[in-house]
């Protein structure tokens, strides 16, 4: 059987460009790709590929899922030092959803938006 040789999650969002810029600004992510409508970040210590694609895009398919990406999706992200991550990233004025918090199964997790309104989820295991 044929192996999958990489992953990556394409989300529709109206301004690709905002949300490379998020992540490339405070997650470290570096772009692989980018085209008129379309960005591809890939993070350098491995991982699956972002990609971001304008909404409305004439090229998507199937067109009757073309509309926006972002209800009900988190972007998650497992960092160590994530209280350092908050002060970090809350000092930058990036907006903060959630402050940290610990759930009682052990998961110290915080939740910021980006530009387009994805909300980007920062998880510790403690």
């Amino acid at each position: 059987m044929p192996q999958p040789t990489g992953f990556a999650v394409s989300l529709n969002v109206p301004d690709p460009q905002a949300s490379a810029d998020f992540l490339t600004t405070h997650l470290g992510y570096a772009v692989e790709m980018e085209q008129d409508g379309m960005v591809s970040l890939k993070h350098p210590d491995g991982g699956s590929n972002l990609i971001f694609l304008r909404t409305g895009l004439p090229t998507f398919k199937p067109s009757e899922i073309a509309g926006r990406a972002r209800d009900g999706l988190l972007l998650v992200h497992v960092v160590e030092g994530i209280d350092r991550w908050h002060e970090q990233l809350a000092a930058a004025g990036v907006d903060v959803v959630t402050a940290p918090e610990t759930e009682p199964w052990g998961e110290r997790y915080c939740q910021y938006r980006d530009p387009n309104g994805l909300i980007v989820q920062l998880v510790e295991w403690v």
